[in-house]
């Protein structure tokens, strides 16, 4: 279960998110089945076991946060608590399609007829619950009828683009070419992209950007080469009680991941070469157009937009 769920690291936040709440109900069902003692306690444990696996993504503590509400609860029996966690895990599954619907479609306005888009990383249903963050606003895009093409980077050394983001792109009919992530900085330059799209797995207080390895790089050069960058996500991924990237834990991961040839085991380093495998970096506030989340679109100063629009929000409420 824990295997799983650092194995989401290769897809995308939300899909983390939902993965943890489903891994702590499907506990729950476990030991209740079991009559272990104590099942709030053992609860705890796994649940602080859960957000351990990937300390990067911040929608895993999110998710396991709201279900410990459940676990916490003084009215709720022993007898009945893994029932209420699955309803629990099953309410935030239909939570996330819609709200990754509503991204999609603010996604999707700022995508203009005729746009050519670079994508990072995989960011759809694979990644997320059914529309997914970056990879849907595109895809809503594609379906309102406008002609859209697609510029899919690698995203090494796991390919999730090559891999993941290209299929689904086959499954929709979403016109797209795979490229070599260091082509990225050519067809920037060459006028050939008009926007970059790329999900996030933590942003915080300041309007830094922690998502998958290289999308620092690709927000440069489409910086120095003034196109604009999107990083598309839910409010669940802004955490507030971190003020900028440097504080934020980068996971490392395998060496063989660099190492050998994909999935052959193949080595390709001389024996002995040591490597360096973060799965993620930080792209600074200054580097972004503006965010795309659940509740609409945020341009900069974004730490002051942000905190109009929650206010506009639990106002509205």
């Amino acid at each position: 279960m824990i295997l799983a769920i650092q194995t989401m690291a290769i897809r995308g936040a939300p899909a983390i998110g939902v993965a943890g709440v489903f891994a702590l109900a499907i506990h729950a069902l476990q030991i209740s089945q079991s009559h272990a003692a104590s099942i709030q306690e053992n609860l705890r444990a796994k649940a602080q076991q859960i957000v351990n696996a990937r300390p990067t993504a911040v929608n895993l503590r999110w998710g396991i946060e709201r279900m410990l509400t459940v676990i916490k609860d003084p009215q709720l029996a022993e007898s009945v608590l893994a029932d209420a966690l699955k309803a629990e895990a099953l309410a935030i599954v239909e939570e996330d399609v819609a709200t990754n619907l509503r991204m999609a479609q603010f996604g999707a306005s700022l995508i203009q007829d005729g746009d050519t888009i670079l994508h990072h990383c995989n960011t759809g249903s694979l990644a997320a619950v059914d529309w997914g963050t970056a990879l849907g606003a595109i895809r809503f895009a594609h379906k309102q009828g406008k002609h859209i093409h697609l510029l899919v980077d690698e995203t090494r050394p796991r390919l999730q683009g090559a891999r993941l983001t290209a299929w689904e792109c086959l499954q929709y009919g979403i016109p797209f070419e795979v490229i070599s992530d260091n082509a990225a900085g050519y067809y920037l330059h060459q006028g050939a992209v008009q926007k970059v799209m790329f999900g996030s797995d933590r942003v915080t207080a300041n309007g830094d950007v922690v998502n998958k390895i290289g999308s620092y790089m690709l927000s440069l050069a489409a910086f120095a080469n003034h196109v604009p960058v999107y990083p598309v996500f839910p409010l669940t991924t802004y955490d507030v009680k971190t003020a900028s990237g440097a504080e934020v834990e980068i996971e490392e991961r395998p060496a063989e991941e660099i190492t050998a040839i994909q999935f052959e085991g193949e080595a390709v380093y001389p024996r002995g070469a040591k490597v360096r495998n973060p799965a993620f970096d930080v792209t600074p506030a200054e580097l972004i157009s503006a965010w795309v989340t659940d509740q609409g679109i945020v341009y900069p100063p974004f730490a002051q937009n942000m905190a109009q629009s929650i206010y506009n929000i639990k106002s509205s409420r």
